[in-house]
């Protein structure tokens, strides 16, 4: 049986553990009911002066937004690798987000939405798991080199202004979209939203879409 395909718009913010849980779910299914992901970067704060008027000092950011992971690690298909200790132990404020957006639309630029994908996934593992300061270039660099891209090459697209616009295109397709927190998953064929739950609720959400546009 040939399954009518669905598209889903995947937006998403490397420091949202949120994101972190749902990412790992949506690889897994998007095999099974052969769904064409749309990777999005929505970044939540985009400099230290955003962290600070969102959250205060770099102090009450990280505590706060730790007790976020606590809860979001309770529910993780991979509590594992969700290691809070370490970041509360890092030498570094806690990172906003544009950084990471830069790097995964780079990748996106030289390898599409499967290159985008292994960034994101790449970059919430530094910061997740290991407690890197994904708001550092440096950063972002070392986990393109661990992809496989051309350092130099990389560089280039990265600093590109072009890239950046790439992430203002995602944050106003948001907006018209009416996206205001993550991860958000659109189902563009019918435009509903899937719930954030476990896996088989995503995918009970998934059957019924594919009901709907069979």
């Amino acid at each position: 049986r040939v399954m009518a395909a669905l598209t889903i718009d995947f937006f998403h913010d490397v420091v949202c553990c949120w994101c972190f849980n749902i990412s790992s779910r949506l690889r897994d299914l998007s095999a099974e009911f052969d769904l064409g992901i749309r990777h999005r970067t929505f970044v939540l704060q985009a400099s230290r002066a955003e962290m600070a008027a969102r959250w205060g000092t770099p102090e009450d950011a990280r505590e706060t937004i730790l007790g976020h992971w606590a809860a979001c690690r309770q529910v993780s298909d991979r509590p594992d690798l969700v290691d809070i200790d370490a970041m509360r132990a890092a030498p570094f404020d806690y990172p906003h987000g544009m950084t990471a957006a830069l790097g995964c639309k780079a990748a996106e630029r030289f390898g599409g939405q499967n290159a985008h994908w292994d960034m994101f996934d790449r970059l919430q593992r530094a910061h997740l798991t290991e407690a890197r300061n994904v708001a550092d270039p440096a950063t972002v660099l070392h986990a393109a080199r661990e992809l496989g891209f051309e350092s130099a090459a990389f560089v280039d697209v990265f600093e590109d202004p072009e890239t950046l616009r790439a992430v203002e295109t995602d944050r106003q397709h948001a907006r018209a979209l009416q996206v205001r927190s993550i991860p958000t998953l659109i189902v563009r064929e019918t435009g509903s939203r899937l719930v954030n739950g476990p896996r088989e609720d995503l995918a009970a959400q998934l059957s019924a879409a594919l009901r709907l546009v069979a």
